[in-house]
């Protein structure tokens, strides 16, 4: 199959998928997602997306019923249903049953909708900086439960698309939150430093994973609030996520950014790169 689209068992290519009417998502948003990248069927760090996943639907009272190894099982069925072997995106969603427009939970005894899809995709090339705009955080404070609900992030998304940018910082005042669609972190005198996971973030899974590769490398790192101005004086400014292994910011509202400490900076996307290799067997032409 080119494509691999899921909903409550059913599999077919995504365009010959429906969704219900009354599928909550629909007219609430009333759903948690996660996603990632797999490569030669193997999904990377999937054990850590299912533990933010299952986090984020428990956070919201959803009736979901699948186990972790229930819920892989149906990922690995999906991807393999691909015809490639190369590097796929891979979503999975959970909203709060079918039912008709009520703001009050279904009480239907129902159980949650499941939704998948697969398709080709590509991991971002860390050799191309990122042009970024800044903007203020106006999103609601549960950032940190992925939830369906991203229409501050679309609009934040789209005004970067059309200022030849590629994506947007937000900020709540002064403090640096993150990306429109991924986390965001600077690079100081030889130490990392990226915003805590309390609620104005979302916990990233690369951001994560970026941590364990200092402490293993013996970078300095703190999880500590950062400035709109330390954007500007940092020696690197990173962004990262599931399928943006570390690129580094070039420009900042049209001001030159980042560009002073490479080394470190090449030390950690070859280790997020070496590690994603490791756990697929497949290595991306994303860095030289």
């Amino acid at each position: 199959m080119k494509t691999v689209g899921y909903y409550n068992g059913q599999i077919d290519e995504i365009d010959a998928m429906r969704v219900p009417m009354n599928d909550r998502a629909m007219y609430f948003g009333d759903g948690v997602y996660d996603a990632t990248y797999a490569a030669n069927r193997k999904i990377f760090e999937v054990d850590y997306h299912l533990d933010r996943f299952y986090n984020s639907f428990t956070a919201l009272k959803m009736p979901f019923r699948l186990t972790r190894e229930e819920l892989k099982t149906e990922l690995q069925k999906c991807i393999d249903k691909m015809d490639s072997n190369g590097v796929v995106f891979v979503y999975w969603q959970c909203t709060r049953g079918t039912g008709p427009r009520n703001h009050l939970f279904p009480t239907d005894g129902k159980p949650a909708n499941l939704l998948i899809f697969i398709r080709e995709a590509k991991l971002t090339d860390l050799r191309r900086p990122f042009r970024v705009l800044t903007e203020e955080d106006t999103r609601f404070l549960h950032c940190n439960i992925k939830t369906l609900n991203l229409i501050p992030n679309v609009m934040a998304a789209q005004k970067a698309l059309e200022a030849g940018c590629d994506e947007v910082i937000f900020h709540r005042g002064t403090r640096v939150t993150e990306c429109a669609h991924c986390n965001v972190h600077i690079l100081k005198n030889g130490e990392f430093r990226t915003a805590p996971t309390d609620n104005l973030i979302l916990p990233g899974i690369t951001r994560r994973h970026v941590l364990q590769i200092c402490k293993r490398m013996q970078i300095p790192f703190r999880e500590e609030a950062f400035t709109v101005d330390d954007l500007f004086t940092a020696d690197e400014v990173i962004i990262s996520s599931a399928g943006t292994l570390c690129v580094p910011v070039c420009e900042i509202d049209g001001k030159k950014a980042g560009g002073k400490d490479p080394e470190t900076l090449r030390k950690i996307q070859k280790a997020a790169v070496q590690d994603f290799y490791t756990e697929t067997e497949y290595m991306p032409d994303i860095i030289d």
